[in-house]
């Protein structure tokens, strides 16, 4: 098991991030971004990184308790907390990666950032994007269980039983969704500019989806990555929203080897 580290930072005086790191502190940094069900969900990501790079999870603010200014209200103040983030500390040829709602994040930061910090984007079943005729399912429609039942390829293994959990994980759950839908309820899960804007991104990026996804389809997925300069689509059979965790060793292999192969060309 990969070493963990945690600290709190603040991008400005009433927002502090808290920052979970492994791996390598002298190596290249990956910024591992959750979707909605929280940090928890990203761990297989960050412990496969911590091999080869420094490695830093942010949980979200207003995820697990942690601290959400009233004015912290959207997806754009999430990337552009990340990126004020980086220049604070002086961060380049940084990897991005982000599952769900974090792909909406990463992809946001990318279109700010023009290339100056981020050199490498890997969106994992994002949402963030108004693709016609693929709409992301409305998950606070939802029980927890139809959550599950969308989310997952086989959710009988890897969906979590509602009736396991104690009622101080009910509670964060539901405190974790409210914050989810103070971000990206209206609109529902999108911004409506960032399609057209993709194309600006020039850095090269991986778009890597769960083939079962109920959430988001395979077919925004596509509609996704062709919108951008630079993007190679990669599907992952028997999977649904969180591949990593259905088909990690399928997912990490479609990671490394898009990394191994920006190691070349900047070689």
């Amino acid at each position: 098991m990969t070493d963990t580290r945690t600290r709190t930072v603040r991008t400005r005086p009433d927002l502090p991030l808290t920052l979970t790191e492994s791996g390598p502190e002298d190596g290249p940094l990956a910024l591992v971004l959750h979707g909605g069900g929280g940090p928890a969900t990203v761990r297989g990501i960050a412990a496969h990184l911590a091999a080869r790079m420094r490695v830093v999870v942010p949980t979200h603010p207003g995820w697990n308790g942690t601290e959400r200014p009233d004015w912290f209200t959207g997806v754009d103040d999430l990337a552009l907390a990340y990126l004020h983030w980086l220049k604070d500390e002086g961060h380049r040829d940084v990897l991005v990666v982000g599952s769900s709602l974090g792909g909406w994040t990463a992809a946001e930061m990318a279109f700010r950032d023009d290339g100056d910090r981020i050199s490498r984007l890997v969106l994992v079943n994002s949402a963030g994007v108004d693709v016609p005729g693929e709409p992301v399912r409305d998950i606070f429609a939802l029980d927890p269980r139809e959550i599950g039942t969308y989310s997952f390829h086989d959710p009988a293994r890897f969906a979590v039983n509602p009736a396991t959990l104690t009622e101080e994980q009910i509670t964060a759950q539901k405190a974790n969704m409210v914050t989810l839908r103070t971000l990206c309820g209206d609109p529902y899960m999108h911004d409506p500019k960032l399609l057209n804007r993709l194309g600006r991104i020039r850095v090269p990026a991986l778009v890597l989806w769960g083939e079962s996804d109920r959430i988001v389809t395979p077919a925004y997925g596509r509609a996704l990555a062709a919108a951008f300069a630079d993007a190679r689509f990669v599907s992952v059979p028997e999977a649904g929203h969180l591949p990593h965790i259905e088909q990690p060793a399928a997912t990490f292999g479609a990671l490394d080897s898009y990394l191994d192969g920006m190691a070349v060309a900047a070689g």
